[in-house]
């Protein structure tokens, strides 16, 4: 493990906090002109998640730094105009098209190791590539099929294939259909400027340790490298030549990182209220999210349901640059009904009530039903403060 040099500032919590906010999108006014795509360059990637309840994850990280934007123009924000590419990061995300050339690491890695429980047949790799060449994008149905006759994860040999060219980088996703994934060669679907695998590993790596501490504004060793899901040691040799100065911060009790451009201006201006996925970059890491913010989060859809705690989806509140509560929601026609709502006390109901509304507003419901809340004596002031919010 690297050993930090002498820290640059000495950060309070509270400093580390809303360093964090700014660097994420929500504090301050949003550069509303640079949308969803600016949304995607300053964040560095957008997770995707099959789970969808008041809407995907991807369409739910735009929305909750820049409000009600529509639905269809933050899908056409990633696909279309070359702007996009699916790829693995943090997980399954969405990146901007300029850190193609940054994942070439990536790329030749996955061509130098075995690949794992899946064999191909002769010939099935070179048959996907050329069809992908004389047909255009298509999705693995239109390939020859997804699956085999056996349990999910039996693909069919087009469906290693592509998966496999996808893996390497001849292949890309260049939107979803139907939640399904639509691939093209990359030689036709990335700029020519940026098709290039030149960069050697260590330039990679370097350039996302730095555009992590960005997006980040301040973490510790252990957050940066989670960002792109780099190892500990590819972050301990990249740091020092990444830009970004070491700090410490106040209850940590870790080495950190900050980007200098957040230390160079307090942290100020509107604070955002709303839902956040649990796939957000602010509080997808639950150590961060405990050291950062004192609250603990777990995304249960994968806890048998009678163990859940919170809800399959529960969705922490932000508001006034704390999160104050949660909300397991669900959409039953034009109803957005809270099955569960978490409170951290009296002062989190307009917050709570805000971020429903709005919520409510945007995937098209007109009204909100409670139907539980972990403090009872509450339910009766947010039931009466969501009829105030929609006057």
């Amino acid at each position: 493990m690297t050993t930090a040099p002498r820290p640059a500032a000495e950060l309070s919590a509270d400093d580390a906090r809303r360093i964090a906010l700014r660097a994420q999108g929500f504090l301050g006014a949003p550069d509303r002109r640079a949308g969803v795509r600016g949304v995607l360059r300053a964040l560095g990637q957008v997770q995707l998640d099959t789970i969808s309840v008041l809407a995907r994850s991807h369409e739910l990280i735009p929305y909750a730094r820049l409000g009600a934007v529509g639905r269809t123009t933050v899908e056409d924000a990633y696909w279309t105009g070359s702007h996009a590419f699916e790829y693995w990061s943090h997980a399954a995300c969405v990146l901007p098209v300029e850190e193609w050339p940054h994942f070439a690491f990536r790329r030749r890695a996955y061509r130098d190791r075995p690949h794992w429980g899946h064999e191909l047949s002769a010939g099935a790799y070179d048959k996907v590539v050329d069809q992908l060449r004389a047909e255009g994008p298509c999705t693995a149905t239109e390939l020859g099929g997804a699956k085999n006759k056996g349990e999910w994860w039996d693909w069919s040999d087009s469906k290693i294939a592509v998966e496999r060219a996808l893996m390497y980088g001849e292949v890309v996703v260049v939107e979803r259909r139907g939640w399904k994934r639509v691939y093209d060669l990359a030689e036709r679907a990335i700029p020519q400027a940026l098709l290039h695998d030149d960069l050697d590993d260590a330039e990679c790596v370097r350039r996302l340790v730095r555009q992590a501490g960005e997006a980040l504004g301040v973490g510790t060793r252990a957050d940066i490298a989670d960002y792109h899901r780099l190892k500990g040691e590819q972050f301990d040799a990249a740091v020092e030549a990444s830009g970004l100065v070491p700090v410490t911060v106040a209850g940590w009790g870790k080495p950190a990182w900050a980007d200098p451009a957040a230390l160079a201006s307090e942290p100020r201006g509107r604070h955002r209220t709303t839902l956040l996925s649990p796939f957000d970059s602010l509080i997808w890491e639950r150590a961060r999210t405990e050291r950062i913010f004192g609250f603990t989060h777990r995304l249960e859809a994968y806890v048998p349901k009678q163990k859940r705690i919170h809800g399959y989806f529960a969705m922490p509140v932000l508001a006034g640059g704390r999160l104050v509560g949660r909300v397991d929601p669900a959409r039953e026609g034009g109803t957005l009904v809270a099955r569960q709502v978490t409170l951290d006390g009296p002062k989190a109901v307009p917050a709570v009530a805000r971020a429903l509304r709005e919520a409510a507003g945007w995937v098209g419901c007109d009204a909100v039903r409670v139907e539980r809340v972990d403090a009872p004596e509450l339910a009766k002031e947010l039931v009466a403060e969501l009829g105030r919010v929609s006057g």
